[in-house]
């Protein structure tokens, strides 16, 4: 039987190390519904400004008819 030279048994031992090394690289997605229910706080103000152009006869009619609407 041969002995083992020197750099195989380095190249062997670098071999196991990367392996070893390698394996503590596997990807771990992890997925989890959280504890407590998600809040969403919206403060918001909304304005509108509706401009509208009528015609000089309809404006008349909205004049002297307010009880229309």
């Amino acid at each position: 039987m041969k002995p083992l030279s020197a750099n195989r048994i380095l190249l062997s031992g670098l071999m196991a190390l990367s392996v070893l090394l390698l394996n503590g690289c596997v990807p771990r997605i992890e997925l989890s519904a959280p504890k407590e229910p998600i809040t969403i706080n919206m403060n918001v103000k909304i304005e509108h400004e509706i401009h509208i152009k009528v015609d000089k006869d309809v404006e008349n009619l909205l004049k002297n008819q307010s009880d229309l609407f």
